[in-house]
């Protein structure tokens, strides 16, 4: 029997800490997973003011989607993310809203990128 003031942690059977985990009306869920995307022919222009333009419009659009970004990078030509995707979403999906809206968000603050691509 455990008290209630017991500073021990549960854990799952593959030893994942339970408290890691989300719930919905009868699951518990601990979706990660880890992205990689990058521009049209990988050209780099990830870099200076695109570089935190871009960070701040994935930010702002997981944010939307309820989507938690654990760690995220941006190289010159690609960008890494490890987020969090509630199960009622697919990955299909959640990608294809993040890259065509941040696409159409970056062509508007920088109109010169619209004509490379």
């Amino acid at each position: 029997m455990r008290s209630g003031n017991c500073k021990c942690q549960t854990r799952n059977q593959k030893g994942v800490p339970m408290g890691n985990e989300k719930s919905l009306a009868h699951t518990r869920w601990n979706c990660k997973y880890h992205i990689v995307f990058a521009p049209k022919y990988r050209r780099q222009v990830f870099y200076r003011e695109k570089r935190r333009a871009i960070g701040s419009i994935l930010r702002k659009l997981c944010e939307w989607k309820s989507v938690r970004i654990l760690e995220a990078e941006c190289c010159a030509d690609h960008i890494h993310m490890l987020v969090e995707i509630p199960p009622k979403m697919s990955v299909s999906g959640f990608m294809g809203y993040l890259k065509g809206k941040s696409s159409l968000m970056l062509y508007e603050q920088f109109g010169d990128l619209k004509f490379k691509y």
